[in-house]
């Protein structure tokens, strides 16, 4: 894969909006995957699919502690990211009510 495919890949994965919930629930650290189970109301084979494709791309990484996979994002460029694209969207929305 090339860099624009992978740059490519990494924009899909964040836009879909449950994968961009995740990434948010996740912001303030690693989580057991029992509470993303809690806090998203999908099955346990959707979720999973959802968190493989975040961690294909690069965007979050998991962890065995015990008998528990906990995920937690790559770094913190993916908060950068989002918040980079919220703000220009908050921009975006304030000129468009002008």
């Amino acid at each position: 894969m090339n860099f624009d495919d992978f740059t490519i890949n990494v924009l899909k994965a964040m836009a879909h909006p449950v994968r961009y919930k995740i990434i948010k629930f996740l912001y303030e650290g690693p989580k057991c995957v029992c509470k993303l189970n809690e806090e998203f109301d999908f099955s346990q084979a959707n979720l999973s699919q959802h968190l493989r494709i975040l961690k294909d791309a690069g965007i979050l990484k998991s962890e065995k502690v015990g008998l528990e996979t906990h995920y937690s994002l790559y770094n913190e460029d993916i908060k950068d990211i989002l918040q980079s694209v919220e703000k220009y969207v908050e921009k975006l929305l304030n000129n468009a009510t002008k």
